[in-house]
């Protein structure tokens, strides 16, 4: 089930992704009509989190995806990251891939969606990176998490975009003004709460064009340690993601690129690149 979060006008509504039903689909405005082939969001009462993502209760209102606006999936109070966590791009660096999870954090308000402007912070950074990554959405609250449970905290997977300040990355010698500007957690399109991670092809695309492309059966710690391991830590709250790593092709940005992050069985987000003013 694909799970989003959507805004029709000034109003932020939950939905179900799917193909459109005949006769039964609000709105039009793209003068197409309702067809069966096309996707649409089924709006759901209330918000998603709670008694379980098979549980969720629809209005009978339905949008096609083109009439409304897609936000970020969920408004996390945190977002967890993982560092290092593909040996190619641990390699590409000149580092060794770490013996045990590399935490770092980005804040909520780095957090934006599909469609949404990534801003270059030209006055402090002259290198920006896309890096494409599988998140995971927690759906209930959680700690200390043993691995055969991870399962029963996961409310489904999104694309995330860990956009970075390189320089300001290896300047700083630690990596929360690199990664934590607002704008540098693109999510989305939507929570895919039916996937098997272990094998999902993600690439990363810059205006069309191929820089990542791999699997997440390459993870060196897979989910179920990066969760138990992060749970360890800290509370993780229903909304919270964890993003689990980039492969190897990161690389920079500069205004008007394109970059779509593709992962399998989940869909495709994409962001535009401005300069800031």
């Amino acid at each position: 089930m694909r799970i989003a979060r959507f805004a029709v006008g000034d109003e932020v509504r939950y939905g179900v992704v799917d193909s459109a039903r005949d006769g039964n689909v609000s709105g039009g405005g793209n003068g197409n009509g309702a067809r069966s082939a096309e996707l649409a969001v089924a709006e759901i009462s209330g918000h998603p989190f709670g008694p379980g993502p098979d549980d969720v209760r629809l209005t009978g209102n339905q949008y096609p995806v083109d009439d409304v606006r897609l936000l970020a999936p969920v408004l996390p109070s945190k977002v967890v990251a993982i560092g290092r966590n593909y040996a190619e791009h641990a390699r590409e660096f000149g580092n060794e891939a770490p013996p045990k999870p590399l935490i770092f954090l980005k804040p909520s308000t780095s957090v934006i969606g599909p469609g949404d402007l990534i801003v270059r912070p030209v006055a402090l950074s002259e290198r920006v990176d896309f890096e494409g990554e599988m998140a995971i959405v927690f759906g209930r609250l959680c700690r200390d998490v043993p691995p055969e449970r991870v399962p029963e905290v996961i409310f489904g997977y999104t694309c995330a975009n860990d956009v970075t300040a390189r320089d300001l990355q290896a300047s700083d010698g630690q990596w929360s003004r690199a990664k934590g500007f607002d704008t540098f957690c693109p999510l989305g399109p939507w929570i895919e709460t039916d996937l098997d991670p272990a094998d999902q092809q993600l690439t990363t695309s810059v205006n069309g064009e191929v820089k990542q492309d791999s699997s997440t059966s390459l993870l060196i710690h897979d989910i179920a340690t990066l969760v138990s391991y992060v749970t360890a830590v800290m509370t993780m709250l229903p909304g919270d993601v964890l993003l689990t790593g980039t492969p190897a092709g990161v690389g920079p940005v500069v205004a008007g690129d394109s970059v779509s992050v593709t992962i399998d069985g989940i869909g495709t987000l994409t962001n535009r690149v401005v300069d800031s003013d």
